[in-house]
């Protein structure tokens, strides 16, 4: 099975959006099984960009050590490489995309698939952008939905 490692946006935007825990907490015991088997994970810069929000996401992953991978060499090196040819990819001003050069440093390490929210951009940077560059492979959330093969059903509670 393929190694992913996944952008902050792919819990984000299931978390408020797509899968939310109310109505599909099966995807959530998935995503922590798939942690807990290695298959999945997040850097560290991951967990404190999911910090910031007040969503209940964060609480849900600080139980879930599991998820997350500290930094080794490999890591900062490949950090250092991304952000000498792509230091257009995190915005310092607004502090946002902080996490991005850490999860294509960690995929390039772990030889993993970059999961991400993003698609590649004609004018500001973005994840796949780089994924490309370095030819690392990546996948938006709904293929990854489907490549770990979750499948949903639904029902009304009674």
């Amino acid at each position: 099975m393929n190694l992913y490692c996944l952008d902050t946006g792919v819990l984000i935007e299931p978390w408020n959006k797509h899968y939310s825990p109310e109505l599909c907490p099966e995807y959530w015991e998935i995503l922590d099984d798939l942690a807990k088997k290695g298959v999945v994970f997040c850097t560290f810069e991951v967990r404190r960009e999911l910090e910031k929000e007040d969503d209940g996401l964060y609480a849900w992953a600080k139980e879930k050590p599991h998820l997350f991978r500290e930094v080794t060499d490999d890591v900062n090196a490949n950090m250092k490489k991304i952000m000498a040819s792509h230091p257009e990819l995190v915005d310092d001003k607004k502090g946002r995309s902080l996490a991005d050069p850490w999860v294509i440093a960690h995929a390039m390490a772990d030889k993993a698939i970059v999961v991400t929210t993003e698609m590649p951009a004609s004018k500001k940077i973005k994840i796949p952008d780089v994924c490309i560059a370095y030819k690392i492979p990546w996948i938006p959330e709904f293929e990854f939905a489907k490549k770990i093969g979750v499948r949903f059903s639904a029902k009304i509670n009674e």
